[in-house]
This record gives structure tokens, sequence and C-alpha cells, in this order.
């Protein structure tokens, strides 16, 4: 399956982003969805999973309450909505599929090229 993702951008602090992780190759329904985000001077880190089903979601605690990860199987796209976004969300996403819902990136084998995030006044 390929990844596609898109919706980044610049905004400011306390605004919002939507993120879309468009899918192609194969039905995304037979996947779970991860979101993840890296700055350049980290590691990559989770930031939200979803089940193939959409039933079980899961999200890292730096954006419980502010992110909201969803999927939308008969439109091939998983999405994730980002509101009251801070400078430290500033980085790169990625949304990756894999067999199961996980937070760690060495269970997803496939993964979108990214789409910037930057949060600044």
């Amino acid at each position: 399956v390929q990844l596609q993702a898109s919706g980044g951008g610049a905004v400011q602090p306390g605004g919002s982003l939507r993120l879309s992780c468009a899918a192609s190759g194969r039905t995304l329904s037979g996947y779970a969805v991860g979101w993840f985000r890296q700055d350049p001077e980290k590691e990559r880190e989770f930031v939200a999973a979803i089940s193939q089903g959409g039933s079980r979601v899961n999200y890292a605690d730096s954006v419980k309450g502010r992110f909201t990860i969803s999927r939308d199987n008969a439109r091939n796209t998983a999405f994730l909505q980002m509101d009251s976004l801070n400078p430290e969300d500033t980085a790169v996403y990625y949304c990756a599929a894999g067999p199961r819902d996980s937070l760690l990136t060495n269970r997803y084998g496939y993964w979108g090229q990214g789409t910037q995030v930057t949060v600044s006044s």
C-alpha cells in the first residue's frame, strides 16, 4: 500500500490543522494506521494510532485531548485533526500502515512521505 500524507502548513499557536493520509494500491481497511512526528533533532515519536475498524485509538500523552485520529475506509483515508496547536507540535508528520495498531515505529511496514507542520507566532 502506498500512503500520501497531506494537510500540513504553518499556523499560529492555538490554531488547528487536519492532516490526511490517502492510501492507494490496497484498501486501507486491511491496516491499522499510525501517525508519528519527527523534529530534525529528535527521534521519530508516536502521536496516535487507530485500529483497522476504527474501534480502538491511542494517543501520546502530549497530544491527548487536543488531537483526534479517525479513518474513513470507504474513502481509503485516515485523518489527524490537530487542535490547540503549540510550538512544541512543530515537526514533520508521517502516517504509517501496519497489521496492528502500535506505538512502535517498527510495527509499521508502510510509510508516507511526511508533511511539515509549523506552529509559530
